[in-house]
């Protein structure tokens, strides 16, 4: 008994599911320590997402490897594996053509780099901050705390808008202002407001472009630029900031209005409200809500 025993602890099959087992376990570590390596060397030149990519390439080659060695040690030919891997590629190839295309795509974007994991980007009516660019979808998070995955094929054809790629931005306000007002008083005024306010930057300065005579307003744009960070609190704060100087300064902001208007040279004249009526009528309607009554 303890020799049968003995001769299948040390039979080929115990001993190559045993050299499996240690190809697997050895392949697991080694490809933990070698990708941990791999992320921290491509740190210092790339991005952390970048890192992150390549780090999970890294783990998966080195450990699909060690798995290919240790089905060999259990006796599975690689040369069918290899075939019926290629089969069942091709296969899978027909049947997922738009994953095949994302997956492109997605390679596109890690090597193009028009943005990164932690930038806030706008893709058609969606804005939120990208979670991860991975090799199919980028997964983002909106500013109302939603989960969008968007397919990297979607990305690749549509217009990406980069909300943080440079570290200043220019807020413009439109607005306008009664046609009695002084344009340079105006503008003035503006001005002085742009340079109260402390989230205003000093260099690019504020610009001013009085756009154009409007059906009911001289109608003007204010730029002014502000910190990436500073953005959404300067938007605030200046709008704010505008309406108490322009309330201040007896400024007029007009709200769409018509006046009829006969020429320069003609007088005023009354306007008066009719009653076409025909007398029987009014007395008619005044019997009727007299009875009423």
């Amino acid at each position: 008994m303890l020799d049968s025993t003995l001769n299948f602890l040390a039979s080929d099959q115990v001993m190559g599911a045993l050299r499996a087992f240690l190809f697997l376990l050895v392949g697991f570590v080694l490809a933990r320590i070698v990708s941990r390596l791999v992320q921290r060397m491509m740190v210092r030149r790339f991005s952390a997402h970048h890192a992150m990519v390549v780090r999970r390439f890294a783990f998966y080659l080195i450990l699909a490897l060690f798995i290919a060695s240790a089905l060999r040690e259990l006796g599975f030919s690689l040369a069918v594996l290899l075939g019926a891997a290629g089969v069942l590629s091709v296969a899978i190839g027909f049947a997922s053509q738009t994953s095949a295309s994302n997956l492109i795509s997605g390679l596109f974007l890690i090597g193009e780099r028009p943005f990164g994991a932690g930038d806030v980007i706008k893709v058609g009516d969606t804005t939120g901050e990208v979670l991860s660019v991975d090799l199919l979808s980028v997964k983002l998070r909106t500013f109302d705390n939603l989960f969008v995955r968007i397919p990297n094929e979607t990305l690749i054809k549509s217009e990406v808008t980069t909300l943080t790629r440079f570290p200043i931005r220019r807020f413009d306000l439109q607005l306008g202002v009664a046609y009695k007002e002084d344009i340079e008083r105006v503008r003035k005024v503006l001005m002085d407001v742009a340079d109260r306010n402390t989230l205003c930057l000093d260099e690019p300065k504020p610009l001013f472009i009085f756009n154009g005579f409007g059906d009911s307003a001289l109608e003007i744009q204010f730029s002014v630029w502000a910190k990436r960070e500073n953005f959404l609190d300067l938007r605030n704060s200046l709008q704010i900031d505008i309406k108490r100087a322009f309330d201040a300064q007896g400024i007029e902001i007009p709200f769409p209005h018509m006046t009829l208007y006969t020429g320069s040279v003609t007088d005023p004249f009354p306007v008066q409200m009719v009653d076409r009526k025909s007398p029987e009528q009014r007395t008619g309607s005044a019997s009727g809500n007299h009875q009423s009554e």
